[in-house]
């Protein structure tokens, strides 16, 4: 499934990645002016109609002589899409383990684990914050689909000119930080020689103790 959605994104099958593309983009639009049941039921009315018409024309070849009576879907039907007990069961540990990670990384964040996470974690909710006012979750959606598709054939189609980009950015960025490294190693030194020159205070004199009693002679 993996590899089937990096070729999908990486557009190596063209028309299957344009008919993908083009139908999360026309369900996505759709979502905006129906609800979802009804896209969904008319997308499937559509499909319907489209397998209903190609059947029906199968069927008149059959009664022409012009067809052996081959089903134009017989490869789905007999498609085996069951699931084994080995199957079922790996694919529900996983799905639990997933569940279960992400309520502990949740309690973690909630409950103040990690300050620094959890103070990364608010600051995330409260720009979700905004972004919900702005936006909403449908549009957001859209915008990842169509970042998810585009940027891998933007960068296919223009990989020598942002590898370059990329190789410069990462040399002006290790300039600024070599510049600020020679500024601070100058800066130190100054202070600690500035802190050696500086007058030490006199040791103060220790506490002179009194001198002891001489015994008394014995008589």
């Amino acid at each position: 499934m993996a590899t089937k959605v990096v070729d999908l994104l990486y557009w190596r099958s063209l028309p299957q990645t344009g008919v993908v593309f083009t139908g999360l983009v026309v369900v996505l639009a759709g979502m905006f002016q129906l609800s979802t049941i009804t896209v969904l039921s008319h997308l499937l009315l559509a499909l319907m109609g489209l397998t209903t018409a190609l059947r029906l024309y199968y069927k008149l070849l059959e009664l022409l002589h012009w067809n052996p009576g081959l089903h134009p879907f017989q490869s789905q039907l007999d498609g085996d899409g069951t699931l084994t007990d080995e199957a079922t069961v790996a694919v529900v540990e996983g799905a639990v383990l997933r569940i279960a990670f992400a309520l502990t990384e949740l309690k973690r964040l909630v409950f103040i684990g990690s300050v620094v996470d959890s103070i990364k974690f608010a600051a995330f909710l409260y720009l979700l914050t905004h972004v919900g006012v702005a936006t909403s979750g449908l549009t957001l959606v859209m915008a990842g689909v169509i970042t998810a598709f585009s940027v891998p054939l933007l960068y296919r189609k223009q990989q020598v000119r942002i590898r370059r980009l990329s190789r410069s950015l990462r040399t002006t960025t290790k300039r600024i930080k070599t510049m600020f490294m020679s500024m601070y190693r100058k800066v130190i030194p100054a202070s600690a020689a500035a802190s050696d020159h500086a007058p030490t205070p006199p040791p103060t004199p220790a506490p002179v103790s009194p001198a002891p009693k001489q015994k008394a002679k014995a008589k």
